[in-house]
């Protein structure tokens, strides 16, 4: 059953309508991807069809191979970027991404502050603990899961009581009695924890109104935990119904846990949509904006996911769950893993027809490949189902799939009576929390 009536929709500010052989288009505009009009005409048509938030997911380092293709983990900094179209903007969410192992608390609480300020209400956290990018901060390698979410509950507890330290009705602004702030109320927080010391107070009052939501990301027992623990919104790497509801499952199980509504935690799956007018022409889309992915390239991933390398086999031969290794430290995240040994399990597909596959050539999120009716009626399925309490739209392929995403696919889920028609209010908050 369905925690919610209706969807929390988001859509990425990563240009992935451009990735692969998408920015080669004529008139993708990827000459203007590191301005500010890049990512705010994006926002701009997110604000037009009414949805909650756009997010800017964002790295600390640079993978040079793909680089020679694509502009892959090239970019903008997220929360300057997200800051540079606040004014521009009215009402849709603003999510930018700071991490918690390579900043600071008292950095990442002013700066987050500053931009609910500059937005008016409408900014959120996406917390993350980083996988790569060491290298960057001097150090020399990457602490395990279990540190990493040690510090990063520490770091976001920090922030909030930082965020708190100066409250908004500290603020007097009294002209008559030359009283400007109230001081008695703005402390400080005398932090002192394995990770940080901060004195506090913050040197920026809170906003007068709603709070910044907190979206996490993680997806292991400790990720889900956190989540459970701190996240308002959880950007989920579900690639199927059957790990989406797993994972809502266990985010339920968390947030009581710890003493939370399992609907205030919401698992909101990246969704990758290729969509065309017709299937054909969406399978065509995803098959061209994949066609320099070699065979070389899908049998890695194959072989990183599950552990069997199929280089020396014929194209005709098929693999079988027999084939796979019991036991593989996989390099790719368990639901992904999970879901080729599926897929070997239930069709024993030949090699070609498995190196065919989508969950192959493309990404570890949930995948749609077809039109904007396709997408809305497994959307409602899985919103039916209980798995999910909306997503996060992540287009694929070309301008024209984000195009139909805002402007097909999202009236479809308004008609349908699962997605709003209007915004009620003005913040994050009040898009999170409307029913």
């Amino acid at each position: 059953m369905k925690l919610r009536p209706k969807l929390c929709i988001g859509i990425s500010l990563a240009p992935t309508w451009l990735s692969g052989e998408g920015w080669r288009l004529p008139g993708s505009g990827i000459e203007g991807l590191y301005s500010s009009d890049f990512a705010l005409a994006t926002a701009r048509a997110a604000e037009a069809a009414h949805l909650d938030f756009v997010f800017r997911p964002d790295a600390s380092f640079l993978p040079l191979p793909v680089m020679e293709q694509s502009f892959g983990f090239s970019s903008l900094d997220a929360t300057l970027l997200m800051t540079s179209i606040a004014r521009d903007t009215a009402k849709i969410g603003l999510i930018t991404t700071i991490s918690t192992t390579f900043g600071h608390p008292y950095l990442a609480a002013r700066q987050l502050m500053s931009l609910h300020w500059l937005s008016q209400g409408r900014a959120g956290w996406n917390v993350v603990t980083a996988l790569q990018g060491n290298e960057n901060f001097g150090v020399s390698e990457m602490p395990s899961s279990e540190a990493r979410y040690a510090r990063a509950a520490e770091f976001t507890e920090v922030v909030r009581r930082l965020w708190a330290s100066f409250p908004a009705d500290a603020l007097l602004i009294d002209r008559d009695a030359g009283r400007y702030a109230d001081t008695d109320l703005i402390l400080p927080i005398n932090h002192r924890g394995p990770g940080f010391e901060v004195q506090g107070p913050l040197n920026l009052p809170a906003f007068p109104g709603p709070g910044l939501p907190l979206m996490q990301a993680g997806g292991s027992a400790t990720g889900v935990d956190f989540a459970g623990q701190v996240a308002d919104m959880v950007f989920g790497m579900t690639p199927d119904l059957a790990s989406a509801s797993r994972m809502r499952e266990a985010l339920s199980a968390r947030a009581l846990a710890h003493r939370r509504a399992p609907q205030n935690v919401r698992l909101l799956p990246g969704l990758s949509l290729y969509l065309g007018k017709s299937r054909d022409e969406a399978r065509a889309l995803f098959q061209a904006n994949h066609r320099r992915v070699t065979r070389a390239q899908r049998i890695q991933r194959v072989q990183e996911a599950t552990g069997i390398d199929l280089s020396t086999w014929p194209d005709d031969r098929k693999v079988t769950l027999a084939d796979l290794p019991k036991a593989h430290n996989s390099q790719r995240s368990p639901s992904h893993c999970a879901l080729l040994r599926h897929i070997v399990e239930a069709d024993s597909p030949t090699v070609a027809q498995l190196l065919a596959r989508p969950e192959i050539l493309s990404s570890v999120h949930w995948q749609i490949i077809g039109t904007p009716e396709d997408a809305a009626i497994e959307i409602a399925a899985w919103h039916e189902a209980g798995a999910i309490d909306g997503f996060i739209a992540v287009p694929g392929g070309a301008p024209e799939s984000l195009r139909l995403t805002l402007e097909d696919l999202v009236p479809r889920l308004v008609e349908d009576g699962r997605f709003r028609r209007n915004y009620q209010g003005q913040t994050l908050f009040s898009h999170l929390t409307e029913e």
